[in-house]
């Protein structure tokens, strides 16, 4: 992983070592939209950004609404934290 990414990963790691946790994948995710949001605010006609996001958006969906099932105080906790809609 790159350094902007570790970053962003560290406050949700359970173990030095996650990288699969609902949680990483989740900030993860939400990195890697915000900056291919930046792209398009640029290249407007990419339509393989467009289509890329849109697979991203709905892939951390899935993990928010995983999480939310399951444990309702991490989701509380990410959510905060990485300013998603509650």
């Amino acid at each position: 992983m790159t350094d902007d990414i570790l970053t962003v990963v560290e406050p949700f790691k359970r173990h030095d070592n996650d990288n699969g946790s609902p949680e990483v994948q989740i900030a993860i995710l939400t990195h890697e939209i915000t900056m291919l949001q930046g792209h398009l605010k640029e290249h407007d006609k990419d339509v393989d950004a467009k289509r890329s996001l849109l697979k991203k958006v709905a892939r951390r969906r899935k993990f928010v609404k995983y999480l939310k099932e399951n444990d309702l105080e991490r989701y509380n906790l990410v959510s905060k934290k990485l300013g998603l809609k509650a």
